[in-house]
């Protein structure tokens, strides 16, 4: 993840630190790691995206942003995003869509997500009505389901949670459930860092029980409880770097800023890019 000029460097650094007896020192600095590309998920500048889709995205590579994360196109054909995505330098490795899309034509969804170049399709919400203790189970064999016809055209399955995913029912974490009862092989999950903390779990506790699952994380603050209000990334509480220096063992390959209700949203999309850029783990 680190550039090869900064991995020499830091090799330097390193090497000053073992001729003068301090391999401990020196190892910690060769494990210094960065953020190759941080991506942003579009839903926080989505009224942004909805006057001015163009503009906008033009607006997030300005910024600095590489990857994006959709959550709808606003009109636009699979064509026209991918033409946009190419104008502005930007990839979109995932793309948000509802739990009914399960059951409307799923191989058009997956066939959609692949001509905008996505690699992943990724349900983003269950709605309270599919939360019963006895549903998650079939939920995981839905995954699995929809999984495989995403395979087969070259494309992964994913499932992003919230914090009542996180919350146990009758002594299970739904979320453990469905990890449980998917096929590695087929299905992938986003972990949401904040929905996970504020349902009172411990990310890297999930990265320990299920290793190299999460290839997608959204990376979004919380203020101080009992309120736990999203603020911009890096000015909150929760402890990114302690999360990401666990990322092999997550299996997390891209990072997507999120912030539901910013104020301002190209200036939380500004502050939180500048601090994940720099953050070194």
């Amino acid at each position: 993840m680190q550039t090869r000029r900064n991995f020499l460097a830091t090799l330097g650094v390193a090497a000053v630190g073992i001729a003068k007896g301090d391999p401990l020192a020196a190892s910690e600095l060769l494990a210094k790691r960065k953020i190759q590309k941080v991506g942003l998920q579009l839903y926080t500048v989505r009224d942004l995206m909805k006057a001015d889709m163009p503009g906008t995205l033009a607006k997030v590579a300005q910024i600095g942003y590489k990857e994006v994360e959709f959550a709808g196109y606003f009109g636009r054909t699979p064509a026209q995003v991918r033409a946009l995505l190419r104008k502005n330098g930007l990839s979109s490795p995932s793309t948000h869509l509802g739990y009914d899309m399960l059951s409307k034509d799923w191989q058009k969804q997956v066939a959609d997500a692949k001509a905008v170049g996505h690699h992943w399709a990724t349900i983003a919400w269950m709605p309270e009505d599919q939360r019963k203790p006895d549903d998650w189970k079939r939920h995981a064999d839905e995954f699995n389901k929809a999984g495989a016809v995403a395979k087969a055209a070259g494309l992964r399955f994913a499932y992003h949670n919230h914090d009542f995913e996180i919350r146990p029912v009758n002594g299970q974490r739904p979320l453990d459930i469905m990890l449980d009862n998917t096929d590695p092989s087929l299905v992938d999950f986003e972990m949401d860092l904040y929905w996970v903390v504020f349902g009172g779990g411990d990310p890297v506790d999930f990265f320990n029980r299920h290793p190299h699952r999460f290839p997608l994380v959204h990376v979004k603050d919380s203020s101080p409880p009992p309120d736990r209000h999203f603020v911009d990334v890096g000015s909150g509480t929760i402890d990114f770097r302690s999360i990401f220096a666990q990322s092999d063992k997550g299996g997390i390959k891209h990072y997507f800023v999120e912030h539901d209700q910013p104020k301002d949203a190209i200036a939380t999309i500004r502050n939180s890019y500048n601090y994940l850029h720099k953050l070194t783990f």
